[in-house]
């Protein structure tokens, strides 16, 4: 059916219909359900009822009047546009069209900041705001997203069954589900795309390793990391670099990663991850490390410089077996994404804290099954984990887990180690160890930055032995006083 009969009203609107706004609207028609379609431009409208309008219900809206009266009350409304003042001009111009206890959904990838911003604006006008996360890419939005909706839960008792029904589905499960108010939903889905820069960083440090370090063609690691996708590896950004590596660029004739330039742009979810950490105290350094590589990627004229002063040579690294080394790589790089992980984890769960939110970490890990780019094998043991204990106070020391890191650790050594050695730069893999080192020992040399501090500000310092702050008088007769 291309459009709705006369009087026919739609269950959900979509406005914005660039590749993602396109794919959900057909996702949800394909579902049964008559969509309300507007663009800014209404020729993109017509153009997806013309080629798609066979897979169910379209009802094209030429004005944002029209495609607001277009939709059954209360009227849910998605918005598909580019983050930031793109998406507060849609808001603007469909708000005063509304009455009270409609739904504004917006499902781009907006800060979360914004969104309780957003939200606590519509509220106070009687109307329910969604940020609603969505992960899959434009393949995921036609035929199975992740969906990561926050808000009141009066607008999840009518977005949850549509959503559902259009989300992923793993094992009967559905990859959606109510994650908590306000901006809870974009907040999770700002980590899960943080998580996503660490993964894909570890996976081109691994590669880099393989290529760098041992000589291997970009063919050969390519079948090195199909091989690793049948084991604990198995995940969809491990397939798809088995495929990327695979590739020959058909102009050139030459390895497809050859030809494409070594500057990783993004989008800023990765550089919110950050920020939010640092703001909520929480140490994600393999994310951290992950977002600085990009941009250090794309300064190339530092590097051009830095080449001309020091040279580009390598040291090939030393091993007495190549299969141990590959091997000790794949050991490395599971050990690393489990860090990765529990650190985004963590952020979860100390943002959920501090907004209120009562976010369900393994409800999270279970949505992320299936749809979303990070989908992997081991989500259900980090789903399993949480259920077994919610206050988990690290992912690393759930059983599975600690006994993957402690199988992995030589390795993982023994890879950073090399790499410093001949020059391999692996920021995400050093800095995960040397996460995992700082929280196992005993005494940190934090001690030693309190009493700098105190000596130089007067910042005071805790004792190991007994109660109290107190502050020595450096510059005076060095006795100790309380504070």
């Amino acid at each position: 059916m291309t459009e709705g009969s006369a009087g026919t009203k739609a269950d959900i609107g979509v406005t914005g219909l660039a590749v993602m706004g396109r794919n959900l609207a057909r996702n949800l028609a394909r579902h049964g359900y008559a969509v309300a379609l507007h663009n800014r431009s209404p020729e993109r409208t017509r153009s997806l009822v013309k080629e798609h309008g066979h897979e169910g219900t379209f009802i094209a809206g030429e004005s944002m009047p029209d495609f607001v009266a277009s939709l059954e009350r209360p009227r849910a409304v998605i918005i598909m546009v580019k983050a930031g003042p793109p998406t507060d001009a849609v808001i603007d111009e469909l708000v005063p069209l509304l009455d009270d206890g409609d739904i504004v959904v917006d499902c781009g990838n907006a800060h979360f900041v914004d969104t309780r911003r957003r939200e606590a604006a519509l509220r106070e006008q009687g109307l329910h705001f969604v940020g609603c996360g969505v992960s899959g890419g434009e393949e995921g939005a036609l035929n199975g997203p992740s969906i990561m909706p926050g808000g009141s839960k009066e607008s999840y008792a009518k977005l949850g069954p549509i959503f559902e029904s259009i989300a992923a589905q793993v094992d009967g499960t559905p990859c959606c589900t109510h994650v908590g108010p306000d901006g809870a939903g974009h907040f999770v889905k700002m980590v899960h795309n943080g998580i996503e820069y660490a993964d894909m960083q570890l996976i081109a440090e691994a590669y880099d390793l393989l290529r760098s370090g041992l000589g291997e063609t970009p063919g050969e690691i390519g079948k090195i990391f199909r091989t690793w996708n049948e084991g604990d590896l198995d995940s969809y950004l491990i397939q798809i670099t088995a495929d990327v590596l695979s590739h020959t660029d058909a102009a050139t004739g030459k390895p497809f990663v050859d030809v494409v330039l070594d500057q990783a742009e993004q989008k800023g979810t990765g550089r919110w991850t950050v920020q939010s950490a640092l703001d909520l105290g929480v140490p994600i350094t393999g994310i951290a490390e992950a977002t600085f590589a990009r941009s250090l990627s794309g300064h190339a004229g530092q590097r051009q410089a830095a080449r001309e002063s020091f040279g580009t040579d390598l040291t090939p690294v030393h091993y007495d077996d190549r299969d141990a080394f590959v091997e000790d790589v794949r050991r490395a790089l599971y050990a690393s994404k489990v860090v990765a992980y529990a650190q985004g984890f963590d952020q979860i769960g100390a943002g959920s804290a501090e907004y209120d939110w009562n976010i369900n970490r393994g409800a999270m890990a279970t949505i992320w099954r299936g749809g979303c780019i990070i989908r992997a094998r081991f989500l259900d043991r980090i789903r399993t984990a949480y259920d077994e204990d919610p206050a988990l106070p690290s992912l690393m020391v759930a059983p599975y887990f600690a006994a993957a890191v402690r199988d992995g650790v030589a390795s993982w050594r023994r890879v950073v180690a090399q790499a410093a050695a001949v020059g391999i730069p692996t920021p995400a893999f050093s800095s995960s160890l040397a996460y995992f080192d700082g929280l196992r020992k005993e005494r940190l040399p934090a001690a030693l930055i309190q009493g700098l501090r105190d000596y130089f500000g007067a910042h005071t310092y805790r004792r190991v032995d007994r109660d109290g702050v107190f502050h020595t008088d450096w510059s005076g007769d060095r006795q100790e006083h309380p504070a």
